[in-house]
């Protein structure tokens, strides 16, 4: 215990990190890291397990200060990228979704690319039962643009003796 100026401090060192074995694969969350990855990979986003997985439920990301690099001039980009998902077996952690998402930064590519990169990373990373990622980028000559791509599992259907297939990204809508 150290003293002085009328407080009084208490010096805890060599004191063994508290390991939770529940969430021993996540390697960002919980640690200091100076560093972004230096281009995005689908590698990055991390993953528990889902313990409601018997559940269908919505897990909606908000990303106000994404930015990336116009594949052509070489500006920077902004937007907001809005990701909504309904998991299966797997949740994405939100550490590392963020270094994702940062890895943008200096990455160029073009505003669609970006949103369905998102999202094929995204599912290569979690493999929800439904996705929508949204990208709503500043405007660039008094143009903005939006841009949505939408995923949901390759669910077979009934209809008069028939397979169908659930809907594509195309036509997305809002989950």
């Amino acid at each position: 215990m150290i003293a002085g100026n009328g407080f009084c401090f208490l010096i805890i060192s060599d004191m063994p990190a508290k390991k939770n074995t529940k969430y021993g694969s996540l390697t960002l969350l919980g640690k200091p890291v100076s560093r972004y990855p230096s281009a995005p990979s689908a590698k990055t986003i991390e993953t528990f397990k889902n313990q409601y997985a018997s559940r269908r439920y919505l897990i909606k990301f908000e990303c106000a200060d994404f930015t990336s690099l116009c594949p052509v001039t070489g500006q920077p980009d902004f937007a907001k990228i809005t990701i909504e998902y309904v998991p299966g077996d797997r949740c994405i952690e939100t550490k590392s979704l963020k270094f994702y998402l940062a890895s943008y930064r200096n990455t160029p590519s073009f505003n669609e690319e970006i949103v369905n990169r998102i999202l094929d990373d995204v599912v290569a990373a979690c493999s929800p039962q439904e996705a929508l990622v949204y990208g709503e980028f500043a405007a660039r000559g008094g143009i903005s643009l939006s841009a949505e791509a939408q995923y949901t599992q390759d669910v077979a259907a009934t209809d008069n003796g028939h397979e169908t297939r659930k809907r594509s990204s195309v036509g997305a809508k809002s989950l």
